[in-house]
């Protein structure tokens, strides 16, 4: 089974605890032995696919593959074309370097239910949401990357896997996929296509 469930914030990817006050996946009623697909950190929320399948780790994340995850981040202030340019052809974090990406300024902005505990707001500094889409994800990516260019992530949402939106699909709810959707997961392969301006939002 393929299972698809909007993680909230605070929730740890793992059905174990790691001594912190964060919740984990064991107190959303999963079924029996399925286990997340990739992680998304506590902080983060949105799309996370879970499966009793144990082969599809490989398929979905390794870069090899090219599978393309796509990321929603209200960050500070609004990133200029250059920054927006400088994510897109990779940014330097430690010793490596970030694959090619898509980045541009959602347009529309989207208006999100309120995260709880809400954002830091400082009233002298904008927030902006932009858009990422990337065919790789190391540890706490992309607010590494937005912070790289002077533009610290205040929020961080997963929005679609593949082609497989997270759509309206309720904080805290899971659903399982059926063949049209799992073939929408697996649909998402390939280079993202750079980009360093203003993009329409996929309506949600």
């Amino acid at each position: 089974m393929l299972l698809a469930f909007h993680k909230p914030y605070g929730v740890l990817s793992q059905f174990s605890a790691d001594g912190s006050a964060h919740r984990t996946l064991a107190d959303f009623g999963f079924p029996k032995a399925v286990y997340p697909i990739g992680r998304l950190d506590a902080e983060s929320e949105g799309l996370l696919l879970l499966s009793d399948e144990g082969n599809l780790n490989a398929r979905l994340l390794h870069p090899r593959e090219g599978h393309l995850r796509t990321y929603w981040a209200q960050v500070e202030r609004v990133p200029s074309l250059e920054a927006l340019a400088e994510l897109a052809r990779g940014v330097t974090i430690g010793a490596r370097k970030t694959l090619p990406c898509r980045a541009w300024l959602l347009d529309p902005q989207p208006v999100l239910p309120p995260r709880v505990p809400p954002i830091r707001f400082r009233k002298s500094v904008p927030e902006s949401w932009i858009g990422l889409e990337l065919a790789e994800g190391k540890n706490h990516q992309v607010r590494r990357m937005t912070a790289a260019v002077g533009h610290p992530t205040l929020r961080l949402l997963r929005v679609k896997i593949g082609a497989l939106d997270l759509g309206d699909l309720p904080a805290g709810v899971w659903r399982p996929l059926g063949d049209p959707e799992r073939a929408q997961v697996f649909a998402g392969r390939g280079a993202p296509q750079l980009t360093g301006g203003r993009a329409r939002q996929s309506p949600r």
